[in-house]
């Protein structure tokens, strides 16, 4: 696979970075990302995606645009309430960049489903505001081998962590927090808060990530560092970061599944 002229123009930037290259920007047209939640994370999120040319993107949301969305999902303006956001974040990526494949699903993330819609992929990263959602998409993930990237935000906090808990001695999404939160029971950024700029911090560093993921073992960006998840204070402001160790109990990826 090479790059068009139009192509190497329109990465130039990327493709002078020692840590990306030509092969780099190469790599990351023949991936795959699947995309779950268009809010206040993946909004953001895939515009940056989209802009490093990842070359098939899924993008997957059951919502509609609401007016108290526009503050930090930046995909959307006011004449986009009331319809639906993959249809909208679809249109928004053709109108960008015209070569990327871009896939939809509207329909919700259940643990019936999850499997169909991150099989295949080279990543997920799951940008949704409750602990079902995200829990049914790291047990696919892990059954279908497919590594994840989990960000969330709320109010002046945000994380955003790396898991392959298919791979020997690598923890999962659900090693880091457990078996409690099977149900739609968090709290959601309508009862406290958040700063849209915090969103995007949160998710433009999830993109960050997602860049490196996809590149490791294919140029110097970095490692994939799994199992480690970084905490961003927007108050301080500052980061920290640590790791998550394979839970031996755990029911997905643990020895006794």
């Amino acid at each position: 696979m090479s790059l068009s002229p139009d192509r190497l123009d329109r990465f130039a930037r990327h493709i002078v970075l020692p840590e990306i290259g030509g092969a780099g920007q190469v790599a990351l047209a023949s991936k795959h990302l699947v995309l779950v939640g268009l809010g206040g994370i993946g909004s953001p999120a895939l515009q940056y995606l989209a802009g490093a040319g990842i070359g098939r993107l899924t993008l997957v949301d059951d919502d509609r645009v609401d007016t108290s969305n526009l503050q930090r999902q930046t995909l959307f303006n006011a004449r986009d309430v009331g319809h639906g956001k993959a249809v909208i974040a679809k249109r928004w990526v053709t109108g960008f960049d015209p070569e990327l494949e871009v896939q939809i699903s509207d329909r919700r993330i259940t643990a019936a489903n999850a499997h169909d819609l991150v099989v295949g992929a080279d990543l997920v990263l799951d940008g949704t505001d409750n602990f079902a959602t995200r829990l049914a998409v790291s047990d696919a993930c892990v059954a279908e081998r497919v590594p994840l990237l989990s960000a969330a935000v709320g109010r002046f906090q945000g994380q955003v962590g790396a898991f392959a808990g298919h791979l020997a001695g690598e923890a999962c999404y659900r090693c880091f927090v457990g078996d409690a939160f099977d149900a739609e029971d968090c709290d959601t950024c309508a009862e406290d808060g958040m700063l849209g700029a915090m969103a995007g911090w949160v998710a433009t560093f999830a993109a960050m990530q997602a860049v490196r993921v996809l590149l490791d073992g294919v140029s110097a960006l970095g490692e994939a560092d799994w199992g480690r998840v970084h905490l961003l204070d927007g108050l301080k402001p500052g980061m920290r970061s640590f790791t998550i160790a394979k839970d031996p109990a755990c029911k997905t990826c643990g020895s006794a599944a």
